[in-house]
């Protein structure tokens, strides 16, 4: 699997905005981290939220190179991985 990382690092960064409560710092990285994990599973083939547990999941953020994911963040990528019958 490629490097995701070296793809991301070339778009201008900016920081986020200060002030703002604790949680919405932990909420939006955890859209992120959902975010770059469902668009893994669905690199992998990965196209219902059914076959996406928490174990493949876990086995899709280690091999790309990020920390596993709480049980929270694992649903929210199932409902990123929305399918349409």
């Amino acid at each position: 699997m490629p490097e995701r990382r070296s793809a991301l690092s070339g778009a201008a960064k900016r920081p986020l905005p200060a002030g703002l409560p604790r949680e919405w710092y932990e909420t939006h990285n955890r859209r992120l981290k959902a975010m770059r994990l469902a668009i893994a599973l669905l690199d992998t083939g990965v196209y219902h939220p059914a076959n996406a547990s928490n174990r493949r999941i876990r086995t899709t953020a280690e091999s790309i190179g990020i920390r596993p994911p709480s049980d929270t963040t694992c649903r929210m990528v199932r409902s990123l991985i929305h399918y349409d019958d």
